[in-house]
């Protein structure tokens, strides 16, 4: 079959056109965009990824960083050592690190199903895993080990409200006359 038709019009130059501006637009897109706001400051983009890894004192290479000693029945002189890189950028491997010694906020918490549904089978049956795998609120069939382990879930999550509401629980109800 024949090919379909094409336009034979000729490319023309746009002499308006600014090739710099569009030059760095391209660059800037193919470029990955550096997260970390201490290594995207300190990036020199005419630097190659190795060498601003190096002058920041962070690792491109792992496997040449810490390499694995073999074994050899010949020792090598002092004299051999590989030249230690100089690191001309400390603040960014500082600042790093006091992000990773930062503590990690524990973010789980327990949907509020599975509150009302704990604190149901506690206010019924109290300690009773076994009466609450039998209770009838216990849709999902639950185990007595299950329970037991959204309790503990529970009280990890939420401690001061899981000690006030079995301070509530003991706390004696007014009876109406």
């Amino acid at each position: 079959m024949p090919k379909a038709k094409q336009s034979k019009r000729r490319k023309q130059y746009d002499y308006n056109m600014n090739r710099k501006k569009l030059k760095k637009k391209f660059i800037k897109k193919s470029a990955p965009r550096i997260e970390h706001p201490q290594i995207r400051n300190a990036w020199e983009d005419n630097k190659s990824m190795a060498k601003n890894l190096l002058e920041m004192g962070l690792s491109f290479d792992p496997n040449r960083t810490l390499p694995i000693k073999k074994q050899t029945l010949l020792r090598r002189k002092h004299g051999d050592r590989l030249p230690e890189h100089v690191v001309t950028k400390p603040y960014v491997l500082n600042k790093l690190q006091e992000e990773a010694n930062l503590p990690e906020k524990d973010t789980k918490s327990c949907s509020s199903d599975l509150i009302e549904y704990v604190q149901h089978m506690i206010r019924e049956h109290h300690d009773d895993h076994k009466a609450m795998a039998r209770d009838e609120k216990n849709y999902y069939q639950d185990t007595p080990k299950q329970i037991r382990r959204k309790i503990n879930e529970y009280k990890r999550c939420h401690p001061q409200h899981y000690e006030a509401f079995i301070s509530s629980l003991a706390a004696p109800r007014p009876t109406a006359p």
